[in-house]
């Protein structure tokens, strides 16, 4: 399925790749560490949609993170964000290189969604719960509402998606 969509979506994915080299200079791909299965470290790939070294400067954002309550960082109408950037946010275009890394067996279509590697927390058994499976592309908490949903209630989503997934809940989400 990851091959078929990516061949598919090529066109897509060239029109972003020409956007992005246009308006920004810097890599085409953001590449960073995230946490898969049984949080063993993997190179995710996504399409840059901030600007050159904008992760340098998280933490100078970290007070105005959507998620304050856990470990994730997310803001709203975030400044590092580029003009075209914000458009393939929006459509989801910026996720499509993830799936070379379902097609690299680090990832799977639907799963809980790989954190980077310092939002990492496993202090609790529903925290440790979310890395027993693959990573996915998508998940239950991103269809449902993505950074309008508090951390808690992310993770309880999560943990819900492990404990009852099964082939037609991963054709819901899809």
């Amino acid at each position: 399925i990851a091959a078929g969509v990516l061949i598919m979506a090529s066109p897509i994915m060239l029109l972003a790749t020409l956007a992005i080299r246009r308006t920004s200079p810097g890599p085409i791909f953001f590449r960073q560490p995230r946490a898969g299965r049984n949080r063993i470290p993997f190179l995710m790939y996504k399409f840059r949609t901030m600007y050159a070294g904008a992760n340098d400067d998280k933490e100078l954002f970290r007070k105005f993170n959507a998620l304050p309550t856990g470990p994730c960082f997310k803001m709203k109408n975030d400044p590092r964000v580029t003009r075209v950037g914000r458009w393939l946010r929006r459509s989801s275009i910026d996720e499509l290189p993830q799936l070379l890394n379902v097609l690299l067996g680090d990832m799977a279509l639907v799963g809980p969604r790989p954190l980077p590697l310092d939002e990492v927390r496993a202090e609790t058994p529903e925290q440790r719960l979310r890395f027993s499976v693959k990573p996915g592309l998508t998940c239950l908490w991103q269809v449902s509402g993505r950074t309008d949903i508090p951390y808690e209630e992310w993770l309880a989503l999560d943990v819900w998606y492990v404990l009852n997934r099964s082939l037609s809940l991963d054709l819901q989400i899809l």
